[in-house]
């Protein structure tokens, strides 16, 4: 289980009681299924109360449930949660386009169907990247943006550099990486988690501990899900015979932070080596705040209380 999640992490409700496909939502609570302008399912859960922040899942092709289940539904005290499982991932429906401006269309779609002018996102891990895009063309829309453990930069050289450093490091075997070409980048990168996987260790990357992954596995191994986001953008990294159709996800969208004036939070851990815990000071928002906790990618377990009273003290 935990070998499957890792792959598709670093190479990537349940419906009952759904409401019809076209409602508005208008921010009834429970379990609805959202149907987008090109007729895509997307699953979409509403708790809690407070402001509406949409929460914007990581993989690609990952899922909102374990996010939820793990810590994230504490934030329903301060905030209208709304979890939204996007097009190809958890329990929304695969589709036939995941570009980048289809997938920020879905999240502004989602807004409209909630009958709210303006919402909060929080994104975590490859989530960074939606939620940077749709700030950039739906800033009038927003009231705040919250970077949980997010990369905007995905799949990049130095984050996979310093992956492998620290795999070997795991593994008492320090060394540097000095190698920029990014298929052998891949294959070393293959070969660490190869070695931690039989050393297991390899849930070090995302996590402190081992039970954070066994219990994320079995949350998401409870019911039938697809990770079809996911796997479109990775196997032509790892199949040359496969052409890349989504490059613009593997573009650097912090540079392009300096032009987005809304207020942004920014929550990074201190050992959070799925993104490295200095990524964060790549983001140039105008008006940012960094909150440094102790704990891992995983921080919404990990370290609950803390990140809980972070996004809630942001949003008050």
């Amino acid at each position: 289980m935990i070998k499957n999640y890792l792959f598709v992490m670093l190479l990537i409700l349940f419906c009952a009681g759904c409401s019809s496909p076209d409602s508005t939502l208008k921010l009834n609570a429970g379990n609805h299924t959202v149907l987008t302008s090109d007729s895509i399912k997307l699953s979409v859960k509403v708790a809690g109360k407070g402001p509406v922040c949409i929460y914007l899942h990581g993989g690609p092709g990952q899922d909102f449930l374990s996010f939820e289940k793990m810590g994230g539904a504490n934030l329903e005290k301060c905030l209208t949660m709304v979890y939204l499982d996007q097009r190809g991932s958890g329990h929304s429906q695969n589709a036939g386009n995941y570009s980048l401006d289809r997938v920020v269309q879905d999240i502004e779609e989602l807004r409209l169907k909630l009958g709210v002018e303006k919402v909060y996102l929080l994104s975590h891990s490859f989530g960074g990247v939606l939620a940077i895009n749709y700030a950039l063309k739906y800033p009038e829309h927003l009231t705040g943006i919250i970077m949980a453990n997010t990369i905007a930069y995905f799949m990049n050289t130095n984050q996979m550099q310093e992956q492998i450093e620290y795999g070997y490091g795991l593994l008492k075997r320090d060394t540097t990486i000095n190698e920029t070409n990014f298929k052998k980048l891949m294959s070393s990168a293959a070969l660490v988690r190869k070695k931690l996987s039989a050393a297991h260790l390899g849930y070090k990357y995302i996590a402190n501990n081992v039970n954070t992954i066994i219990k994320m596995d079995s949350i998401e191994n409870s019911y039938k899900r697809t990770s079809d986001f996911g796997m479109m953008l990775f196997m032509p990294l790892v199949d040359s015979t496969k052409v890349q159709q989504y490059p613009e996800y593997f573009k650097d969208y912090a540079l392009l932070t300096d032009k987005i004036k809304i207020p942004a939070l920014i929550i990074t851990g201190k050992e959070d080596h799925a993104v490295g815990p200095d990524y964060y000071k790549n983001y140039k928002f105008n008006n940012q705040k960094v909150v440094q906790l102790e704990g891992s990618h995983m921080l919404y377990y990990e370290n609950n209380k803390a990140f809980i009273a972070a996004v809630c003290g942001f949003v008050k």
